[in-house]
């Protein structure tokens, strides 16, 4: 394989990688919180919140501190990522 193919992989396959142990960790606005989030309580909008989701994007937990879903995904022994 030369370096410009790329390697397709299937939505399963790249929802498995990390086995279960790896969680991403994204910043969101109220508005776009809402959408992963249907429970949440009302909140201001345009408030920064911080998610904390499954590689295969299924939410975990919602907080108003990065370091609340970090200290979440330590007890839980997840290893975390950023998103942008």
């Amino acid at each position: 394989m030369t370096h410009a193919e790329k390697i397709q992989m299937s939505d399963e396959t790249f929802a498995a990688l990390g086995g279960g142990r790896i969680a991403y960790v994204k910043p969101l606005k109220a508005d776009d919180a809402r959408g992963l989030f249907p429970q949440m309580p009302p909140v201001a909008p345009g408030l920064e919140l911080w998610a904390l989701l499954a590689a295969d994007g299924s939410p975990i937990m919602l907080a108003d501190s990065r370091e609340a879903v970090l200290m979440n995904a330590n007890e839980n022994e997840l290893e975390t990522v950023s998103l942008h």
